[in-house]
């Protein structure tokens, strides 16, 4: 996920990590980092030709954007089970 980041954006988290896992489920590949700030980053990645491929930013609530951060816009959404949710993401566009 680091060498994502820093190949498509040129990003380095400042935050410690705390947890992190990754899984398969069929021909897409997941995996979510978990940091000591309260940041969440998910990348999706689609085995097939074509497929989709993202990264995704969520912020822990009332937490600021990390000033690597900074350039993207971060959207607020309501949940039941979360509440007010902050995210924003950016397509994959180089294979890795």
């Amino acid at each position: 996920m680091h060498g994502i980041l820093a190949d498509e954006r040129g990003l380095v988290i400042a935050s410690r990590p705390l947890e992190a896992t990754r899984f398969q489920v069929e021909n897409i590949r997941m995996a979510y980092v978990f940091y000591e700030s309260g940041l969440s980053i998910n990348v999706m990645y689609t085995l097939d030709d074509g497929g989709k491929r993202a990264v995704g930013f969520k912020l822990a609530d009332g937490m600021d954007v990390p000033e690597e951060l900074s350039s993207f816009k971060f959207a607020r959404q309501k949940s039941k089970l979360a509440g007010t949710i902050r995210g924003s993401y950016f397509v994959i566009k180089n294979a890795h």
